[in-house]
């Protein structure tokens, strides 16, 4: 019995830089093409996180956005074109990432996060992705996924600034730890199309090496990404004792 009999020869030779990787190898690959990563809105940091996964051969891509791209959301939702304008943004992503990987399956959900389909929405999954723009939202992902204790990779973005975390349920602090009150937010802000690819990459990183238990993910640890000073900076963050949303776990 073959050693990679889950591998299609054009995967291992799709994969075969990124299975050098210590601690990746063929059976990485193999648990990588069984795992599912739902990604919560295709926007700014979405896109290029798709980007990433799949190409990165895991199995089954879950993309979730209500909306439509706009001109506006061009100079930095990667995965939609000119053309895309007016079309649904999941549906506008899964053409371009099922020509990059044909492998894998990508499902395309346009409609809205609610409290009402959270749970359903995030139910199966090997590690979710929070690319929204509102805290609102990321709250019901952090309900979620607390709930069944997935992990999920938290970024946010501002001008040339970002934020970028990893919850795992019950080994470090949830958002609503890190965040008790949603900050102010601002319909329309500033961005440069560069910030959310500089965090989404990296939340793309950590959900490989969640999937696969390499390397040391962002848990109670807040990285802060300044692109003017062009800094990193970490903070160690810690569980509340009195969250609402994890202090049962």
């Amino acid at each position: 019995m073959s050693h990679s009999e889950d591998l299609k020869p054009s995967e291992l030779e799709r994969y075969d830089r990124q299975m050098m990787i210590k601690g990746w190898g063929v059976e990485g690959q193999k648990i990588l093409k069984k795992s599912k990563i739902v990604v919560m809105g295709v926007g700014g940091l979405g896109c290029p996180v798709s980007i990433y996964l799949a190409v990165g051969g895991v199995g089954h891509l879950v993309l979730i956005d209500k909306d439509k791209p706009d001109l506006s959301n061009l100079n930095r939702q990667i995965l939609h074109w000119e053309k895309d304008i007016g079309k649904d943004k999941a549906i506008s992503a899964k053409e371009k990432l099922i020509q990059m990987n044909s492998d894998i399956v990508i499902e395309a959900l346009p409609l809205e996060i609610t409290e009402e389909n959270i749970f359903d929405l995030v139910k199966g999954a090997t590690v979710v992705i929070d690319a929204m723009d509102n805290f609102n939202t990321r709250y019901l992902i952090n309900d979620a996924c607390t709930h069944y204790k997935i992990p999920f990779v938290h970024a946010g973005i501002y001008g040339l600034e970002g934020q970028l975390t990893t919850i795992v349920p019950g080994k470090g602090p949830c958002l609503k730890c890190i965040f008790p009150n949603p900050p102010m937010e601002q319909k329309k802000f500033p961005v440069l199309g560069a910030t959310p690819a500089v965090l989404a990459t990296l939340q793309a990183m950590e959900a490989f090496k969640l999937v696969l238990g390499i390397g040391t993910p962002l848990t109670g640890r807040l990285l802060i990404f300044d692109g003017e000073a062009m800094s990193f900076d970490i903070m160690q963050i810690k569980r509340q004792d009195d969250c609402e949303a994890c202090s049962h776990i």
